[in-house]
């Protein structure tokens, strides 16, 4: 039986340390999963990865147990944000520390418009970039945007500018954010300068970390 891949992603945040599991998409009946902006791994019931267990799996919900509490956690929700015991909010945040991956990227899961998204930090580009099929996951009415053109590594193509209500990235939310949606489909969205603009950004070795402009 060929597995399906659903390619969304949903996250929790767990209390008090801020642990981020975003839950990628669902191979079989095993949970495809980003634990604190890592490398996606596939975890099958009743296996752990980086302290987060997956209790059981459904069509495209996973049961997970980190923090110690279980959370239901389906594919294409928005993120969630769990408090801490006393059942207090998450606070909201100013400051994002990202740590690089293997390859050097800087990954991250967050939110559009309260939808899940996946990003990769790009600061050559000019704003926020995403593919059109992503755009359409995201529920944004891309085509009602503003045309534009684009270079690409195969010509010119045609975009559409927008202006996305909200992005989130784990506890710091950026309002009225400008992207651009183009036809190919991207592995990422890319984090570009319209947001990483409203931050002061430094590097540390393989972390970057961005600070809330006020």
């Amino acid at each position: 039986m060929r597995a399906t891949l659903l390619a969304a992603a949903v996250l929790a945040t767990a209390p008090a340390w801020g642990q981020s599991v975003a839950l990628q998409g669902m191979l079989g009946n095993r949970a495809l999963l980003i634990v604190d902006g890592g490398a996606p791994k596939s975890v099958a019931p009743g296996d752990s990865h980086r302290g987060v267990k997956v209790v059981s799996t459904a069509g495209d919900q996973a049961v997970l147990e980190f923090g110690g509490r279980r959370h239901t956690l389906r594919v294409g929700e928005a993120p969630a944000s769990v408090g801490d015991a006393g059942g207090s909010a998450a606070p909201v945040g100013s400051k994002i520390v990202l740590t690089a991956s293997t390859g050097g990227h800087f990954l991250t899961e967050g939110a559009i418009n309260g939808r899940a998204a996946y990003f990769m930090v790009d600061t050559g580009a000019t704003s926020i970039g995403m593919g059109a099929a992503d755009a359409e996951r995201l529920g944004i009415d891309y085509k009602s945007g503003r045309p534009v053109r684009m270079g690409t590594a195969n010509g010119v193509a045609l975009g559409w500018r927008v202006m996305l209500a909200s992005v989130r990235i784990r506890d710091v939310e950026v309002r009225n954010v400008e992207a651009v949606v183009g036809q190919q489909p991207m592995p990422y969205i890319l984090l570009g300068n319209s947001f990483l603009g409203r931050f002061q950004m430094r590097r540390d070795n393989d972390q970057m970390v961005l600070e809330r402009r006020y």
